[in-house]
């Protein structure tokens, strides 16, 4: 492996000392993805959340298996490493990465100078994300990041030209949302955009909007068959972010991805209603819990109050996106009751019905999808609309999709367990689409610009949560 590693450097060096720019060789490199095997170098940057670890959870051709790490000494990284290897060693599909570690106080210069990879996967500390996400497109590498990209409105301008320098790099930079893999969301989706069913997507009020997004989270749960550890500066929002411009980045991207399917979105299509934001309260003895710290750090004690932890996590953002109201908000508890986990639930209004998402104790803490009449004249003629658009126009892509009917005007779709993938495999199905994307050359035209408008939709959500406004 030392001598493939002294090989790989000299080439390297070569192609530099040909190209006679560092920075045009990089752009030339990425214009030649072809989906070959092994065309793909990962580097791995400062992996201080489990979603780096998942990432790397299979294998792909089109990456090479060897990863270049890049990430100061500590916890995180070495839960990091421990996660990977657990992967390698697993009696079911082992995986075969080896991981090249650096580990000085440089770390992120000496991957900008080095640069041995071709794709920088980040997924840690959110402080220091943006400004990672902005050197890393500087040096002409692609950027595969975890969200979120940015957790203030101060940093967003930096994450705004952060995507317009790797335009200009001829880079891809794209972050990873994996709710669009999860079933219940594509059926939710193909649903409401069917007109004949749907009707179309209601205005909506702020009383009852033409979409909700709310989401529940735990800061104690199971990941990859073993208890999270939580480093503790994932309870600070000021290296985390809160809770409104963290999970909330999945819901605005569901609401844009649902709503406005492949439609270029721009700032200007955003109108803040209002936002709010509020505590989740963590004892000393859930912080030891998660993090086997008996006492909170002295970065957190600014937080702390009667003993107490006082996070953040919690926020809620009334919106109108192109005219239709939307709302989003996200709820972290510190455990789920026994035999339930993180839950999701969405409402998609429509003129002739409403398509919704529940996962709660009825549904077994299984995401389920229901489809409720509510403007339809002639419930049979519905009904016969809903059950092809299910059993027969999905069926190309997702055949055995079943409608079953509750009452006259409520149906569930019965959902086969083979596209039950769960949340940990749609890292792997982001990824996927990822490799096509460099294959490519290109991300699909509406990507950039509705990134950029996520982030300024959850980052103008913060600003005015936190000037008061909103409560």
């Amino acid at each position: 492996m030392k001598n493939y590693l002294i090989l790989l450097i000299a080439v390297a060096t070569l192609l530099t000392a040909c190209a006679g720019d560092g920075q045009k060789s990089t752009e030339q490199s990425v214009s030649k993805f072809t989906g070959a095997a092994g065309e793909v170098k990962l580097m791995t940057l400062d992996p201080g959340h489990f979603h780096a670890g998942l990432i790397q959870k299979s294998m792909y051709e089109q990456i090479d298996p060897t990863v270049y790490v890049y990430a100061p000494e500590g916890d995180d990284l070495n839960q990091h490493l421990a996660r990977i290897e657990g992967f390698n060693m697993r009696n079911e599909n082992p995986t075969a990465w080896v991981e090249k570690v650096y580990t000085g106080s440089d770390f992120l210069e000496k991957m900008l100078t080095e640069k041995p990879g071709n794709v920088m996967m980040v997924s840690g500390n959110n402080a220091k994300k943006t400004e990672y996400i902005q050197k890393a497109v500087e040096a002409g590498l692609n950027v595969f990041a975890d969200k979120p990209m940015v957790i203030s409105p101060e940093a967003f301008p930096v994450l705004e030209q952060a995507f317009i320098t790797a335009g200009e790099k001829g880079v891809l930079l794209f972050d990873i949302m994996t709710e669009r893999h999860e079933i219940t969301s594509i059926v939710q989706r193909d649903l409401a955009n069917n007109f004949e069913v749907f009707g179309g997507l209601v205005d909506g009020t702020p009383e009852q909007p033409a979409v909700t997004k709310e989401s529940v989270h735990h800061f104690s749960k199971m990941v990859a068959g073993s208890p999270l550890k939580r480093p503790p500066w994932f309870f600070d929002v000021a290296q985390q972010g809160e809770g409104i411009v963290d999970v909330t980045t999945h819901l605005v991207d569901l609401v844009q991805w649902g709503c406005f399917p492949a439609v270029i979105l721009n700032k200007s299509d955003v109108q803040m209603l209002t936002a709010k934001r509020w505590t989740t309260d963590i004892s000393p003895a859930q912080f030891e819990k998660v993090t086997s710290l008996k006492e909170f750090p002295a970065f957190l004690q600014k937080d702390v109050v009667d003993g107490n932890l006082k996070v953040y996590s919690n926020g809620e953002m009334l919106y109108k996106l192109k005219g239709k109201v939307a709302k989003v908000s996200v709820i972290w508890n510190f455990e789920a009751p026994e035999g339930t986990g993180d839950t999701h639930y969405s409402i998609m209004r429509g003129n002739n019905c409403n398509v919704m998402i529940r996962q709660g104790k009825e549904e077994e803490y299984k995401p389920t999808v229901y489809v409720e009449a509510t403007g339809a004249s002639d419930l049979p003629t519905f009904e016969a609309g809903l059950k092809k658009a299910v059993e027969q126009d999905m069926a190309d892509e997702y055949e055995g999709l079943k409608l079953n009917k509750l009452n006259e005007n409520l149906w569930t779709v019965e959902i086969p367990s083979q596209y039950r993938v769960g949340h940990e495999a749609h890292f792997g199905q982001v990824t996927e689409f990822y490799l096509q994307y460099l294959k490519d050359g290109k991300l699909p035209e509406w990507e950039v610009p509705n990134m950029i408008t996520k982030y300024y939709t959850t980052t103008e959500a913060l600003k005015l949560a936190k000037a008061g406004l909103g409560n």
